[in-house]
Parts: structure tokens; C-alpha cells; sequence
């Protein structure tokens, strides 16, 4: 047998990177199917993951039970981290890819100076903005209820 609250958060990924798909059309008009499969964008997978789990556990076990209490310092923690620590890194990797590019620039005008290109930039989309953890957060809520209705209809 599955286990519920595990898939319940697998499906709560799994949906969020497949909504990036058509949320980038709708805001690029550019269809970009490799939007499944990164990180960063609408809506964060990291938080429909965890909230789909905690709402699932909370739903099941109680508010009070310590698996729901374990489950929502684990979803705030990578919420956080999403938005806060990966958020930073893409803006370093930013910086750095500006400088590499402006160090070209300056190489091509300059012939004495020695520089070996990078054969590739470093990922700039690695965390969010809180408006696309919210909105996994709400994504999740949704999957973690709908889980356990389901469930109870089975």
C-alpha cells in the first residue's frame, strides 16, 4: 500500500511544475515545457510539497499531534529557504554571470589580456519570490484537502 501523505506531496510538485508550464504562456506567450522540470517561477513546488503534506497531516492526525507540528516547522523551513537562501544564491549567480560577460567585453578590446570564456552560465533561477511560494503554499492547501476527502470517500 501507498503511503498517503507521501504521495499526496509528490502530487503536490508534480502539479506545480506542470502549472508553470502554462502560467509562463500566459505571461510570455511562449509555450517552454522545460519550465516542468526547473526550479524557481510560479508557483514554487517546494511550498506545494510541504504544505500539501502538513495539510494532509493536520487533516488526518490533528493540529495537535506532533506529526502535523514536525511536518509545519519542515514546510517553514523550506519555504524560507526557498524564497530566502536559494533566492540569494540566483542573485549572486546573476552578479557573477554579468561580470563574466563584462569581462569579455573588456578582453575583445583589449588582445593582451587573457581570458578563457566559461562554457557556461551559472543558473540564475534557483529560488522565489514570496508570491510564487504563496502561491504553491495555496496550491498545496488545496492537493493536501483534497487528499484527505478522498481519502475519507474511499
Amino acid at each position: 500500500m501507498l503511503n498517503r501523505a507521501m504521495t499526496t506531496a509528490l502530487i503536490g510538485i508534480g502539479a506545480a511544475q506542470f502549472l508553470k508550464v502554462p502560467l509562463h504562456y500566459k505571461e510570455t506567450g511562449v509555450w517552454d515545457w522545460n519550465k516542468m522540470f526547473g526550479s524557481g517561477d510560479m508557483p514554487s513546488s517546494h511550498s506545494a510539497a510541504v504544505t500539501s503534506l502538513t495539510t494532509y497531516i493536520g487533516l488526518r492526525r490533528g493540529i495537535s499531534s506532533m506529526d502535523f507540528g514536525i511536518s509545519s516547522i519542515f514546510g517553514l523551513i523550506v519555504m524560507y529557504d526557498a524564497m530566502g537562501i536559494r533566492w540569494q544564491a540566483g542573485q549572486t549567480a546573476i552578479a557573477v554571470n554579468d561580470m563574466y560577460e563584462e569581462l569579455e567585453k573588456l578582453a575583445q578590446h583589449h588582445p593582451d589580456y587573457k581570458y578563457r570564456k566559461r562554457e557556461k552560465e551559472l543558473k540564475e533561477m534557483l529560488g522565489h519570490l514570496p508570491i510564487e511560494v504563496l502561491g504553491g503554499a495555496i496550491l498545496g492547501i488545496g492537493i493536501g484537502a483534497i487528499s484527505h476527502l478522498l481519502e475519507n470517500g474511499d
